[in-house]
């Protein structure tokens, strides 16, 4: 083994020996220490790119002859997470900085400089094999359709994610730079309320960034909405610190974009996506025009073409169950039809038969709670076109309709606040 080495040793000093000779004959004495380092350089460059082929060519026809997962998922997920690249980059790199002496004897001076560069790249390449290698966890457990442990590694990534970015940070500095780890450490601590408060804004806007980068909830273009400000709107910038939301006025609205870390924000794209949107709006009713039908206003109402059916059936199962009863005459004695809910199906089958609302989606007409201005009957469906000039006309044209078809019912509307 130490043989080896010492071939190799001298195999790299001797084509270093004659990068020096060469240049020295041919290149103009100015110039010629420059030449000298620099073909040096591209030539250890080449030595360790050359290395870092052969490793990768072995490790992974290694790997190859175990692809099958059912038999060897762990050696099938760290090769599809590419740890067996990053392994052959640091075995190159170690390599390279063993090389360093052979090639560079002559130029004492810049050792340090390389040995901290190589040193850098080894750092990096390390805080990649741990990404790399939580990302074969993840794989593994693919593998294995452990999807709760999948959902856990997700949450559990992104934390060591940025403390990984930290701690390698400050690893890389204190070997470019030769600086002690803890005094970095003592530094950033002495100044980490300062920094905290100058940029206070950018610190936010960068884990805002990191959340929404991550959980794909928004994105430039989409349509949002925002109760806080009152806003609606596509967002048509999102940066570190300021957010720009074109509202439907064509006026620009800017926000912090930390405010999404705690404000709530509708994303409404996949209305736009799905081509529908919803209609949630009330008709509030004077309670004092609430009633039983009586024959007249029941014979009036069976005319409608939407409720005749219905009320034929209600009508025959109410008369059979009210026969039997004692004072069968007195309308409150036992079940009976009302204005009020017999136009509450009036409306359901109104938006049933609609063109113009999405049959698919959720579809009722439901009584809230009452309130001292009199009882909302609530209208919730939804439009089968998003475009908010159709939706407008859409949902117009049916409140017109119901509004007006309401006197038929005998119902009062509430126009003032008093029942």
């Amino acid at each position: 083994m130490n043989k080896e080495l010492t071939d190799t040793k001298d195999f790299l000093q001797n084509i270093s020996d004659y990068i020096h000779f060469f240049v020295k004959q041919n290149v103009p004495d100015t110039w010629v220490l420059l030449s000298q380092i620099l073909l040096k350089f591209v030539f250890f460059i080449a030595i360790i790119y050359l290395v870092d082929f052969l490793f990768k060519l072995l490790i992974n026809t290694i790997f190859k002859l175990f692809f099958d997962k059912e038999k060897y998922p762990i050696l099938k997920s760290i090769y599809s997470a590419k740890i067996t690249n990053s392994i052959s980059h640091i075995n190159a790199l170690l390599f390279g900085s063993y090389a360093v002496f052979s090639i560079f004897y002559r130029h004492p001076k810049s050792h340090i400089f390389l040995e901290r560069l190589i040193g850098l790249f080894i750092v990096l390449v390390i805080a990649q094999l741990l990404l790399r290698s939580v990302t074969a966890f993840r794989n593994y457990f693919i593998i294995k359709k452990d999807y709760y442990k999948i959902i856990a590694l997700n949450a559990v990534s992104q934390t060591i994610n940025i403390f990984g970015i930290f701690v390698c940070s400050v690893i890389a500095i204190s070997v470019l730079f030769g600086i002690s780890s803890s005094a970095i450490v003592g530094s950033l601590g002495a100044i980490t309320a300062v920094l905290v408060l100058v940029f206070r804004d950018t610190i936010l806007g960068f884990v805002t960034g990191i959340h929404v980068a991550t959980s794909k909830n928004l994105k430039v273009g989409d349509w949002i909405g925002i109760p806080k400000y009152n806003m609606e709107g596509t967002i048509i910038d999102l940066n570190l610190l300021t957010t720009k939301i074109e509202n439907f006025d064509k006026t620009i609205s800017t926000i912090p974009t930390y405010d999404f870390l705690t404000t709530e924000i509708k994303n409404l794209q996949v209305m736009s996506e799905s081509n529908t949107r919803r209609i949630k709006r009330s008709i509030i009713f004077n309670i004092k025009s609430f009633k039983f039908l009586d024959e007249e206003l029941t014979q009036h109402l069976s005319k409608i073409n939407l409720i005749k059916d219905y009320l034929t059936e209600m009508s025959a199962e109410i008369s059979k169950e009210r026969n039997p009863l004692e004072n069968a005459d007195l309308m409150i004695n036992g079940r009976q039809l009302t204005n009020i809910g017999l136009f509450r199906v009036y409306a359901l089958n109104y938006l049933k038969n609609n063109p113009n609302v999405d049959q698919t989606g959720t579809l009722m007409v439901r009584q809230l709670e009452n309130t001292p201005h009199g009882m909302p009957l609530e209208i919730y469906c939804f439009t089968n076109d998003s475009a908010w000039e159709r939706y407008e006309v859409i949902m117009a044209d049916i409140f017109d309709h119901l509004l007006v078809a309401s006197n038929e019912f005998d119902l009062e509307i509430m126009q003032f606040n008093k029942i």
